[in-house]
């Protein structure tokens, strides 16, 4: 029977972004709104998130041939394409793989929270701050906005179209935090509780791997096992600062 799924599957979640530095910042001054100007879709990588995409390329560079990904598929947002493109550059594969940008590995949308703190949720928005109290951060849906439900939806039809045109492929994804956790919930079978202790345990470090390897021993068309999670190794080997502050509205996620 011929293979279903990639040989390796890595999914890594953007650099350090303006839009994380931002966050942080309103946080600190207890302010309601994060200081971004223009759409979220255009937050660029802050310097510590070239050199963490840099760093990223590097160190797969310096490891073995077959370890490099031979398919690279990124969110279109612009943080996540300049972290493919330095990894790229760096040698982390190829340089003659095209990048391919899929609107499915998008940032979750926010809807009438984008833009705002924890604070500015409860001031601003206080029926949506009781809705998600409600219905929990997995099911909420915010006006104009995503729950994580329909992330996984989304994402699904990902995992379909990698295990019909990337079977036997090393491939590698770059997208956002919530991705990351919601690819995790499909291929290890999550429940709600479960996932939601993985994100409650801490965020997902900006560079960080996450990386999923076949096992044929597993049904007819084998089973991609989770190898490895959150592991900041390149950045700490190649000299760059580890972050792992969540999205500007990661609070609302």
């Amino acid at each position: 029977m011929a293979a279903r799924w990639p040989s390796h599957l890595l999914i890594v979640r953007h650099g350090e972004s303006a839009g994380n530095v931002a966050r942080k910042a309103a946080n600190a001054a207890g302010e309601e709104q994060i200081a971004l100007a223009g759409r979220d879709v255009d937050v660029p990588l802050s310097a510590r998130g070239e050199e963490q995409a840099d760093a990223l390329g590097r160190w797969f560079a310096k490891g073995p041939a077959e370890s490099r990904p031979q398919v690279l598929l990124s969110s279109p947002y612009v943080r996540a394409q300049q972290t493919a493109e330095r990894f790229r550059a760096q040698g982390g594969m190829d340089r003659d793989v095209p990048i391919c940008l899929d609107e499915r590995l998008r940032e979750k949308e926010f809807g009438v929270l984008d833009g705002l703190t924890h604070s500015g949720i409860a001031v601003r928005q206080p029926d949506q701050a009781e809705f998600r109290r409600l219905l929990g951060k997995f099911y909420h849906r915010p006006p104009g906005g995503e729950s994580w439900c329909d992330v996984i939806f989304r994402l699904r039809s990902v995992l379909d179209m990698i295990s019909l045109h990337y079977a036997e492929k090393r491939v590698m994804i770059v997208a956002h935090q919530v991705v990351v956790l919601c690819f995790r919930y499909i291929l290890e079978s999550m429940t709600e509780a479960d996932i939601l202790a993985v994100d409650s345990a801490g965020d997902v470090a900006n560079c960080a791997i996450t990386e999923y390897r076949i096992d044929r021993s597993q049904g007819s068309d084998g089973k991609l096992v989770l190898d490895r999670y959150n592991v900041t190794a390149p950045m700490e080997a190649e000299g760059a600062a580890v972050t792992a502050e969540p999205d500007a509205k990661a609070h609302a996620a």
